[in-house]
């Protein structure tokens, strides 16, 4: 019999996962992971200052994952990953902010922590598989769009490697969301009903710039229209803005519709743009590096997506000596943001990802970014 490690979360999505795994005949281990300690803020000069308040509601996920494995009559093990978590996701999206980019966590803990400690912890408890709950089909190692594309998880999973997609289950991959739903409910689980969790697990409830301020320093600085470069506010940090945001965008008495254009962090400015749709925001031409490639076949045409829920957009590629894609897309695309990814698909299947470094329109860099 086959052994199968699956990274039970305390959600309704991993707990059916190991269900199904267990129907089709595999031993099944749940194992739980912990990746931030929530009683623990380090502040803006790294010093640890404990509090009582949670930032994540991880107990209650182990609880609900513990839970879960009793019906299931399978073991439950847990693991501490916060200090790997720390090193290689929460450092890494600090510093994504302090260049004025807008990082995603999500596919740094899928590179480093779900596919990487996480296996390596699996493999200890003699595991022939890894599972997850996530939304997404793996076929010979390459990677490929979920079955319901509303929840589809592939633009996480994009830094992964082929080697990492290697022996990676994903039972939940072509279902949909309302049948996982139903089989829970069907057999009874705990976490049936559920709601899924959303937004950056150690950040959770509370609000992200009274978070964000624990670690970076609050650097107060001019707003200015993009159009006119007069100035008509003041941030509060460059940290807690990103290309295309409309929303709390600290300026007073103007009525039109506005967004967040772009980022100057060598002057500290902010900068805004008017309308329904202002043209600062349209680019056609990104450059990404970090780029992970898990089907290395060079296609020169293909779509992207440049935010997680965003459309698929027609590319156009060149592959550059220094290991960068240049991603050309001549129709124009709205708040393509440098720090968030471009993830890229060649019909179902996901070819790999970069991280966007620089925007630019008819040839030229956007000076604001």
């Amino acid at each position: 019999m086959k052994k199968v490690v699956v990274g039970m979360s305390g959600g309704v999505d991993s707990s059916v996962a190991a269900y199904l795994l267990k129907q089709q005949g595999y031993e099944v281990i749940g194992l739980f992971m912990r990746n931030w300690d929530s009683m623990i803020n380090n502040d803006i000069d790294g010093n640890p200052n404990f509090g009582s308040d949670s930032i994540c509601p991880q107990e209650q996920d182990y609880n609900d994952a513990l839970e879960v494995c009793k019906v299931l009559d399978i073991p439950l093990h847990r693991v501490d990953f916060v200090k790997e978590y720390w090193d290689y996701v929460f450092s890494y999206f600090l510093d994504e902010l302090k260049k004025g980019r807008t990082p995603n966590p999500d596919l740094m803990c899928n590179k480093y922590i779900k596919f990487d400690a996480f296996i390596k912890e699996a493999k200890k408890l003699g595991a022939d598989y890894v599972a997850t709950g996530h939304y997404a089909i793996t076929k010979d190692s390459h990677l490929y769009r979920s079955s319901d594309r509303n929840k589809d998880q592939s633009y996480f999973l994009a830094q992964l490697s082929s080697k990492q997609l290697e022996n990676i289950l994903f039972p939940v991959g072509e279902l949909v969301k309302d049948d996982v739903r139903d089989i829970a409910i069907k057999i009874n689980l705990p976490v049936a009903r559920k709601k899924d969790s959303t937004g950056i697990c150690f950040i959770g409830e509370r609000n992200y710039q009274k978070f964000i301020s624990n670690y970076l320093k609050k650097n107060p600085g001019d707003i200015v229209d993009v159009d006119t470069k007069e100035v008509i506010g003041k941030h509060d940090g460059l940290m807690n803005y990103t290309i295309g945001q409309r929303r709390n965008v600290p300026i007073s008495g103007y009525k039109d519709k506005h967004f967040v254009v772009g980022k100057n962090v060598e002057n500290n400015i902010l900068y805004v743009a008017f309308g329904e749709e202002p043209e600062a925001l349209i680019s056609d031409e990104c450059l990404i590096d970090t780029v992970n490639l898990i089907n290395p076949k060079h296609i020169d045409k293909c779509v992207a997506k440049f935010r997680y829920r965003g459309p698929d957009n027609d590319v156009f590629l060149t592959y550059n000596e220094d290991g960068t894609i240049t991603v050309k897309y001549p129709e124009g695309v709205k708040a393509v943001t440098p720090g968030q990814a471009c993830v890229l698909y060649d019909g179902e299947e996901c070819l790999g990802s970069g991280i966007i470094k620089t925007v630019k329109k008819n040839n030229e860099k956007l000076w604001y970014l």
